[in-house]
């Protein structure tokens, strides 16, 4: 008996279950279909080492987390659901049911409800899982050879485990409802109203106003400054303690802009005398204004959130895809070795805060050295510890090669760059690329490079050489974007350069970028040189910098063999006069530079979508049950409107109008902190490279707009049903 009153209970209150129903659904929908992502990785035919397990662990701590912010929407929902039915349930008791069978009704409702939802989300789960192998094969550039449909039991039990903690603390907070409420409240819940508070217009005025403007400020300081990631270690705390406030300014501004919005909205639409008394707009504007007073603190932390689930998701899969597609320039060569040699500054660290015993062993570096000669000898086997190792001699793998040396652009014991970007900007009158404001890279300068060894990388990459007199000179770049926009700037206006007493003219008129790599990186390793001809350079004693070293496997040889094999290589200590020059430094081969890439794309792209798309979930539920209770709050009011005259559209149109409002101005607030936040990232990568965000934004936008646009429509619509059968009720006090 008390499953077939609860079931009809659960389909004659389908409405004040949909919102609940809906979110819930969509949580388990993406809980699911993500936590298979492991399957995903393992059809799509990754083969990296670990990495299916790697996402797979990140994704699952991930919805624990996820899961306590859609515990606290059902929390939230089922509110609402207890407002609209507290007169039904105290009916019961007035019948002579005891609390523990009303009780009962709503464990089996909510059983009915969260089975439903969950049976459903996981058939859309296992759809939308099957949808997601072909994204997540496009996004680690592999073919799936072998589709078949799949289900996770994994996936399931997590997603089940989530779903039976809301479903249990739902369930308790229901129970204690009905048991600490009085009968009293109960049945006369339909017409205790949320309490109103007034505010003095010109003063709520007043503060929205002081909110537009630390927003202002933050904006410009924003711009201004940007984000503290290029500042020096002795700027980097006042960096750091000026993007400080200008988080607090925009986070305050953003309250304070919400919470004088009611008299705002009051005093601008009563300025406009034909708009303010047309139709319903005077009711609807005071509604605005009351409700406003009672949510603003929510409205503000809705379009913080939707702040960051905008940006987070827009910048992290652009950035990615940024580095992704500069990859095959950042890495030119199947492996390379650097090598750093030691300037006066290194040894005075050394003896004043390391240890001068061992700056004792250390030289100032005042020629290159072969480092392919050095290259070589035994290295005992990784996968055992037995006395001969395997014996492989760099020759063994290498095929074509070469060394590129890079100077600092001023001789041994001297000190300031002879060529900075700073200076170039000087002499076109250009302001300095907004990241390097504030960074060490003028005290550095641009490095010096000989022409044969630019040329011959140029060669072993399928160029043609470039011609660079004694009088002139090339820059490069790698980086490519704003800096690489700077050099071929200074080359196209025939700007000179100076090095040791020479005067020299651009050779060509474009800075190179697709050849300009001196090293395997993720993000590039020539932020800019100035290759000069080898006679010049053998007469300016310039002080080393580092060497790198450039190798192809030889032609035929597997790429993978051949990785493997070049761990075995080892590398000598390279003593002059039994001092070192220098240190090793980063050993990186293009099949690792590669698989780490992919890695980054794929557990940035989940990460952003998942937490994008979670969030904008959590921000449109919580609007929408607010504004399904000002609907229930004010059906006297609406049913009042109806006597007096109004006609159901005119009514439903000012719900609509006033559910507008809340959802587009946090919506608005939200969009305008991103696009700002996203001019200054953008002016950022576009160091490394151009940053399109066009492709992203659209996908992202569509996801956002399916979700938050989604929310909205049911709002209305579950509030033009509570309208009207607000209306259709005879009114009586």
């Amino acid at each position: 008996m008390l499953c077939k009153l609860a079931w009809g209970n659960v389909r004659r209150a389908g409405r004040d279950y949909l919102v609940y129903l809906l979110t819930l659904t969509l949580g388990v929908t993406v809980f699911y279909a993500f936590n298979t992502v492991s399957m995903q990785v393992d059809i799509a035919g990754i083969k990296e080492e670990g990495l299916s397990e790697l996402m797979g662990s990140m994704l699952g701590y991930l919805t624990y987390f996820l899961a306590g912010v859609m515990a606290f929407l059902m929390v939230y929902a089922n509110n609402f659901i207890m407002k609209r039915r507290k007169k039904e349930f105290g009916l019961y008791q007035v019948l002579g049911m005891r609390r523990g069978r009303v009780a009962t009704i709503m464990a089996l409702e909510t059983v009915f409800v969260s089975v439903g939802a969950f049976v459903a989300g996981i058939v859309l789960g296992v759809g939308l899982s099957q949808l997601m192998t072909f994204f997540t094969a496009s996004l680690f550039k592999t073919q799936i050879a072998d589709f078949h449909f799949f289900f996770s039991v994994h996936a399931f039990n997590l997603t089940l485990a989530c779903m039976l903690v809301m479903f249990v603390l739902t369930l308790l907070l229901n129970l204690r409802a009905v048991r600490r409420t009085r009968l009293i409240e109960l049945m006369g819940a339909e017409r205790r109203n949320e309490s109103i508070k007034t505010r003095n217009p010109w003063i709520a005025i007043a503060i929205f106003a002081v909110g537009v403007a630390l927003v202002g400020v933050a904006y410009y300081r924003l711009l201004r400054d940007g984000f503290p990631l290029t500042a020096t270690d002795s700027k980097l705390q006042e960096a750091m303690s000026q993007f400080g406030i200008t988080t607090a300014m925009v986070t305050v501004g953003t309250f304070a802009l919400f919470w004088g919005l009611s008299g705002m909205l009051i005093k601008l639409l009563q300025s406009l005398r034909g708009v303010y008394w047309r139709g319903l707009n005077m009711f609807t504007v005071r509604q605005l204004a009351a409700k406003v007073n009672t949510v603003c603190f929510s409205m503000g932390v809705i379009a913080m959130i939707l702040f960051l689930a905008i940006t987070s998701v827009t910048c992290g899969m652009s950035i990615a895809n940024v580095m992704n597609e500069n990859l095959e320039r950042y890495n030119p060569v199947d492996v390379s070795q650097t090598y750093v040699y030691y300037t006066p500054e290194t040894l005075d660290y050394y003896k004043e805060y390391v240890n001068p015993s061992e700056a004792d062993r250390m030289v100032l570096a005042d020629a290159t050295v072969d480092l392919y000669a050095a290259w070589h000898g035994e290295r005992k086997s990784a996968d055992n510890n037995d006395e001969t190792g395997k014996k492989v001699n760099i020759a063994d793998v290498a095929g074509e090669h070469v060394q590129i040396d890079s100077y600092l652009s001023y001789p041994l014991g001297g000190s300031g760059p002879s060529v900075a970007a700073g200076e170039m900007c000087k002499a076109m009158g250009e302001k300095l690329p907004k990241v390097l404001e504030g960074s060490n890279a003028d005290d550095m300068g641009l490095f010096v490079t000989p022409a044969s060894q630019y040329n011959k990388l140029r060669q072993m990459m399928g160029e043609e050489p470039v011609s660079i007199g004694r009088d002139q000179y090339v820059l490069t770049c790698d980086m490519g974007g704003e800096l690489g926009d700077l050099y071929t700037k200074y080359m196209a206006g025939g700007h000179t350069l100076t090095l040791g007493g020479h005067e020299l003219k651009p050779a060509t008129d474009k800075s190179d970028k697709d050849t300009a790599a001196i090293a395997n990186s993720g993000l590039g390793s020539n932020p800019g040189t100035v290759v000069v001809a080898d006679e010049l350079l053998s007469q300016l004693n310039l002080q080393p910098y580092a060497s790198n070293l450039l190798v192809n496997y030889k032609r035929g040889m597997d790429v993978a063999e051949a990785d493997e094999l070049i761990k075995y290589t080892m590398l000598d200590n390279l003593l002059v006069d039994g001092k070192e020059p220098g240190s090793w430094g980063v050993f990186m081969t293009r099949s690792e530079l590669y698989t780490q890439a992919a890695q980054m794309n794929g557990m940035i792209s989940y990460l952003a979508i998942y937490i994008g798309f979670v969030l904008v979930v959590a921000c449109a539920a919580i609007l929408s049950i607010q504004q399904l209770s000002n609907v229930a709050d004010g059906s006297r009011s609406h049913r009042v409107l109806a006597q007096i005259g109004c006609d159901d559209r005119q009514i439903r149109h000012s719900v609509m109008a006033q559910q507008a409002v809340f959802f587009l101005f946090p919506l608005a607030v939200g969009l305008a902190h991103s696009f700002v936040a996203l001019k200054v990232i953008i002016e950022l990568v576009s160091t490394f490279g151009n940053m399109s965000i066009g492709g992203t934004v659209g996908l992202t936008c569509a996801i956002f707009l399916a979700a938050y646009g989604g929310y909205f429509l049911v709002t209305y619509l579950m509030s033009t049903g509570m309208v009207r059968a607000a209306i259709a009720t005879r009114y009586s006090e």
